[in-house]
């Protein structure tokens, strides 16, 4: 492959109204031209994006409605900009979000602009594998770059031709072919599925679904990259079952870009359920639940029963010691406490009937203390039972009361509302949490959504931010209750 600074490259970079490119509109253009490895020049022009600029966009670049009032409109620079660029590689940070842009503009004109693009932020990714941040001000930082003007167009280009320079100086260039090359590659597609259904694809968590025959929903997945992940499924090797019969019978690809991960986990959770694709195998064939409920007689020679149902009152769930999808999973769990505390496995129903006072057979190998044949009293190994049990219990839930989770990127914000490990809805901004919870049907507890929320809770990833909804959704929960059932 010709190396990189060797081609016809375009260092471009865009302000927006916004980060959705169908919606959305260019407020400001900026590039520079290289070839040969040589700098040709540069171009910038401010664009009337014929909508008003919102407030925090015009803060951050400090470009005005005003200020783009009388500039041309992009149908008016678009002879022009679409000569610079044809037969150029485009290169550009977060290089989906502008060549997204520039399509659904071109478009709009009736125009097809297809270019090669190469992202800055998956080459520092894969040359600085040991660096955290790879946004725009962490490459200044890092690699010690000037910028004439941060967040305007020109600005930011200039600084993704001084990075690539600046690369050549660090970085062999072995290294730097091979990264780039990486980029280039692309795994084919089924035959049914064209390349132009997945340009469009962001570099961004979310949500996916194929479809197959019939406009049915074959499987849904999600991630933390969407680009990456729906191309990983038609890599040549194919190394599941899975992603051969995707192949086979894909014909159309959907997707819902989120804030970050928990959006993610949480949208894929429910389209499941909702949806029931048929290669979600897993997640679709259990539709009850298992637990075990205790006696309340410390002494008793029973102390658990396994219970198996659909929908479990909330008055019994104080009573409820483990949440398992199967029969299996549950004596599983059982099985693996029994062993580490020394329980008997007869008294718990995980062996065979025995006579009266006969030892187990764990006993007999001494990883019983003796429950069953009177060598220890039943209320000891009862109380050591319940403590060992603690760890399987459904977390009390810690709050008053509801409480959202603020999760952030670079491109949106979303506010997940939840209540005693029930996901009530997902508002875009504060304006929209009342309302979700004016409209949200009573919930239930879900399994899959209490496992991703505890987790989520427990480890509190950087991007998330609890808030104590109070007052806003009081008055909503005088009349409503979470929890009446349970529904896996």
């Amino acid at each position: 492959m010709q190396p990189m600074l060797e081609q016809s490259l375009v260092f471009l970079d865009l302000e927006t109204t916004g980060a959705t490119p169908t919606s959305d509109r260019i407020t400001e253009i900026g590039l520079v031209e290289v070839a040969n490895g040589e700098f040709l020049g540069s171009w910038s022009q401010l664009v009337n994006p014929q909508s008003r600029i919102p407030p925090f966009i015009e803060s951050l670049t400090g470009i005005t409605t005003a200020m783009v009032e009388h500039e041309p409109t992009f149908a008016q620079i678009a002879p022009q900009l679409f000569e610079r660029l044809q037969g150029k590689i485009l290169v550009a940070h977060n290089a989906r979000f502008d060549y997204g842009f520039l399509r659904n503009e071109f478009q709009r004109l009736g125009l097809d602009y297809r270019a090669k693009v190469l992202c800055t932020v998956k080459l520092s990714r894969a040359l600085f594998p040991q660096q955290r941040r790879h946004n725009l001000d962490a490459l200044i930082e890092r690699h010690a770059l000037s910028c004439s003007a941060r967040h305007r167009a020109l600005g930011d280009a200039e600084v993704l031709w001084n990075f690539v320079r600046k690369l050549y100086e660090e970085v062999d260039t072995a290294s730097i072919n091979a990264a780039v090359a990486k980029q280039y590659a692309q795994p084919s597609l089924p035959p049914r599925l064209s390349a132009e259904a997945l340009d469009e694809l962001p570099d961004a968590p979310g949500v996916y679904l194929f479809y197959g025959e019939g406009n049915l929903p074959i499987y849904v997945g999600k991630s933390v990259d969407l680009r990456a992940r729906v191309w990983s499924h038609f890599s040549g090797d194919h190394r599941s079952a899975k992603d051969m019969r995707i192949a086979q019978e894909v014909t159309r690809v959907e997707w819902t870009q989120t804030a970050g991960e928990l959006g993610a986990l949480l949208k894929e959770a429910r389209l499941i359920k909702d949806l029931l694709p048929a290669l979600n195998r897993t997640e679709r064939r259990h539709t009850g639940y298992f637990g075990f409920e205790r006696d309340l007689a410390l002494d008793s020679p029973r102390p658990l029963r396994l219970i198996a149902s659909g929908t479990l009152e909330a008055s019994r769930l104080e009573n409820l010691i483990g949440l398992f999808r199967t029969k299996r999973a549950a004596q599983s769990a059982l099985s693996g406490l029994a062993l580490e505390h020394g329980l008997c496995p007869a008294l718990l129903g995980l062996e065979a009937a025995r006579a009266a006072d006969a030892p187990c057979f764990s006993h007999q190998i001494k990883r019983c203390r003796g429950a069953c044949c009177g060598k220890e009293p039943l209320a000891a190994h009862n109380l050591r039972l319940f403590e060992a049990m603690q760890a399987l219990r459904v977390k009390d839930w810690p709050y008053a009361g509801p409480i959202g989770l603020r999760e952030r990127s670079e491109q949106r914000t979303e506010i997940h509302l939840i209540d005693r490990w029930c996901h009530l809805g997902t508002a875009n901004d504060d304006s929209q949490v009342y309302e979700v919870l004016e409209v949200r049907g009573t919930p239930t507890f879900d399994l899959d959504i209490y496992r991703i929320l505890e987790r989520a809770l427990r480890t509190r990833r950087k991007g998330l931010e609890l808030i104590q909804l109070g007052a806003l959704a009081s008055s909503w929960y005088r009349v409503r209750s979470c929890a009446t059932a349970l529904d896996y």
